[in-house]
C-alpha cells in the first residue's frame, strides 16, 4: 500500500473546492489528503505571517513538522478567498478557538456549503460540541456534518492506513463526506448518531489524560487496560444520557478513538497525563506546549455535564482533582481503586 496520498485516490464523488479552516496539524494533514484524493483545497490559518512561511517554504514545522504541502494546495489567511467559493468548509479549529472563527466564517457562508467539523471538544463556558458551536453562531440551517476516529495528523499526512466515521444527523450528508474523503488510505463510515460521535471523540481525551498519569506512574498494563475499559463505560453513560445511541461507543469514535488516544506516542493528552504523572504542574506543561491538548478544558466540561445529567464518572472526576486542584497522582489512583465494590455491567456507576 502506498505511503502517500495520491493524484488517483479519489472517491466516487467528483472534484471539489475545500476551505480547510486551521492549519494546525490536523488541518494540514487533511488538506494534503484531499489534494492527493484529487481536489482542491486550500488552508486558512489566523496568522499571515506563518501562513506567509508555509506557502513559501511549503512546510508547517510548528504543527505537523516533516510533511511536504504540495504546490497544489492553497494557503491563505483571508476567508474570503476561501470560503465563498468552496463546495465544503473544513472547520479544523480547535474548540477553545471555534467560536471566535466561526463569528468570522459566518459573514462567508452562502449557504450551500457543507461544513464539517472534526474538533474533538466541548466549550467550557457553555457545554456545546464543536457542531452545536457552529449552529449557534452560524445558524440552524448550515448544512452540518463531521468527521471523527482514530486518525492521527502525523499519520494521515503519511498515507498510513486510517479509518474514520463521517457523520451527521441526514445520511445523504454524511454519506456526502464519506464520498468526499474516501480513498485507498482513508476508509470512511458513516453513521448519522451526530452527538454520541461527537462526545466520544471528544470525551476520550479526557481518559487519555488519565492513561497518560498511569504510564507516568509505572502502573503497568492490567491497571492500563482496566482505566480504558472503565473510561469507556463512563463516556458511554454520559453519552446515553446526553442523546447518544449505546452502540456509538462501541464504534470507532469510541473504543477506537480511546484505544488510540490512550496508547499513541503522538497523542497530546496522554502526553500531558505522562508529565503529570511523574510530578509536573498543568501550569509547567502548558507554558511550553505548542498545540492545544483538547482534554484539558473538556475535563471541565465533562464533569459539568456529568453534574447537569446526574451521571457517575469517576476517573473524570479524578483527572479533574489532578489538574485543578492540585490532588497527588498516587493518591487520585489509590481513590480510584478503593471505591466502593459494585456489578461491572450497572450502568450507573
Amino acid at each position: 500500500m502506498s505511503t502517500q496520498p495520491t493524484d488517483d485516490a479519489a472517491g466516487s464523488t467528483s472534484p471539489q473546492r475545500i476551505a480547510v479552516i486551521g492549519c494546525g496539524g490536523w488541518g494540514t494533514a487533511l488538506a494534503v489528503l484531499l489534494d492527493g484524493a484529487g481536489h482542491e483545497a486550500t488552508i486558512w490559518g489566523v496568522e499571515p505571517e506563518y501562513v506567509e512561511e508555509m506557502r513559501r517554504t511549503r512546510l508547517n514545522p510548528r504543527y505537523l513538522e516533516g510533511i511536504s504541502i504540495r504546490e497544489s494546495v492553497g494557503l491563505t489567511a483571508e476567508m474570503a478567498d476561501c470560503v465563498p467559493g468552496s463546495d465544503l468548509v473544513v472547520a479544523a479549529t480547535p474548540t477553545i478557538y471555534m467560536r471566535a472563527v466561526c463569528e468570522r466564517l459566518a459573514g462567508h457562508l452562502t449557504g450551500r456549503q457543507l461544513v464539517v467539523n472534526v474538533a474533538k471538544g466541548i466549550e467550557e463556558e457553555t457545554l456545546l460540541t464543536g457542531s452545536q458551536i457552529i449552529e449557534d453562531v452560524c445558524g440552524k440551517d448550515v448544512p452540518l456534518a463531521g468527521l471523527y476516529g482514530p486518525s492521527h495528523a502525523e499519520e494521515v499526512a503519511r498515507g498510513r492506513p486510517t479509518t474514520v466515521v463521517a457523520t451527521s444527523r441526514h445520511e445523504e450528508l454524511a454519506r456526502r463526506v464519506q464520498d468526499v474523503f474516501m480513498c485507498p488510505t482513508f476508509r470512511v463510515y458513516t453513521n448519522t448518531d451526530l452527538i454520541g460521535v461527537e462526545l466520544g471523540a471528544a470525551l476520550k481525551n479526557v481518559i487519555a489524560i488519565a492513561a497518560g498519569v498511569c504510564d507516568g506512574l509505572g502502573f503497568g498494563d492490567n491497571a492500563k487496560s482496566a482505566l480504558l475499559t472503565r473510561g469507556l463505560a463512563e463516556i458511554r453513560r454520559l453519552g446515553v444520557a446526553m442523546g447518544g445511541r449505546p452502540a456509538t461507543f462501541a464504534g470507532l469514535t469510541g473504543l477506537g478513538d480511546l484505544i488510540t488516544t490512550c496508547v499513541s506516542p503522538h497523542g497530546r493528552n496522554r502526553a500531558v497525563g505522562v508529565r503529570i504523572g511523574k510530578g509536573e504542574t498543568l501550569d509547567e506543561i502548558l507554558a511550553d506546549m505548542q498545540k492545544v491538548a483538547e482534554g484539558v478544558r473538556t475535563t471541565r466540561s465533562a464533569l459539568k455535564l456529568a453534574e447537569r445529567h446526574g451521571v457517575e464518572m469517576p476517573i473524570t472526576r479524578a483527572v479533574h482533582a489532578l489538574l485543578f486542584e492540585g490532588q497527588d497522582p498516587l493518591e487520585a489512583g489509590c481513590e480510584l481503586m478503593q471505591r466502593a465494590p459494585r456489578p461491572e455491567l450497572d450502568e450507573s456507576v
